[in-house]
């Protein structure tokens, strides 16, 4: 794949090296062995492709390029520090969300669209009210129990939590290394762990193996966190059907891991 003269932070990223799987591996392992800053710059320099390719969904948001490319450098450089040659993991697939979780935080606090602070402490009620119900009633809570909860409307709750999230598409590709697309539903995590990531990421192909509306209803009840009413609505079947597709569906994700 050519790539143009584009010239960020300084660097002429038509020039930038691109390491195979094994040379990253055998870098990874010097420097964790040796401690070699050469070996350390040198695997630095053949990520910032990767580097690139992740900042590209967070542009467009009136932040400077440059800016955003020497955060996810951050990321990436704290990939390096904390990658654990002993488990079974491709180095840019650990890559990718730590260098996405450093974007998402420079955003999240230095972001020129602000969201007010009521708005904020608002939505940080709602979540702790979400995780103490899903812990008393043992599943999602509604966003009306969750309303009642805070003591606050439904709509001021939903607009609370919209604030702070980003959603996306589930398959939105992230990151393609040699023809393997790394996607969003590859990088679901609930921790920021290694472990946790790994974990997640066997869950890929139990919901690929889902139809085509078993993974609409999850998306719409688990990511948009839409309540099973809401969701019957849109898709145009009734409350029960959801409550029995999304059943069926966590059945088979828990069966086929």
């Amino acid at each position: 794949m050519a790539y143009q003269k584009v010239v960020i932070s300084g660097i002429d990223t038509a020039k930038l090296e691109v390491l195979t799987e094994e040379e990253k591996m055998s870098l990874l392992r010097e420097i964790q062995e040796t401690g070699s800053k050469a070996a350390r710059d040198r695997l630095i320099q053949g990520n910032l492709r990767l580097v690139l390719s992740v900042i590209q969904r967070f542009t467009g948001r009136g932040e400077d390029v440059d800016d955003l490319f020497q955060i996810g450098v951050i990321g990436l450089m704290k990939a390096v520090n904390n990658f654990d040659l002993t488990k079974e993991v491709r180095f840019s697939t650990y890559c990718v969300p730590m260098i996405s979780g450093e974007l998402r935080r420079y955003l999240r606090d230095y972001h020129s669209v602000k969201v007010s602070r009521s708005m904020r402490d608002l939505a940080y009620k709602a979540m702790q009210a979400k995780e103490q119900l899903i812990a008393e009633l043992g599943k999602e809570p509604t966003i009306e129990q969750i309303a009642e909860a805070v003591e606050t409307e439904k709509a001021e709750v939903v607009l609370a939590l919209e604030s702070i999230t980003d959603p996306v598409s589930l398959y939105e590709p992230l990151y393609s290394d040699s023809g393997d697309t790394l996607y969003l539903m590859d990088q679901i995590s609930d921790s920021s762990e290694a472990d946790g990531w790994m974990r997640e990421m066997a869950v890929r192909d139990a919901i690929a193996a889902l139809s085509e509306r078993e993974r609409n209803i999850l998306y719409r009840r688990f990511l948009q966190g839409k309540t099973q009413v809401e969701v019957a609505t849109e898709i145009g079947i009734s409350q029960a059907q959801v409550s029995r597709l999304e059943k069926g569906a966590i059945s088979k994700i828990k069966a086929q891991l």
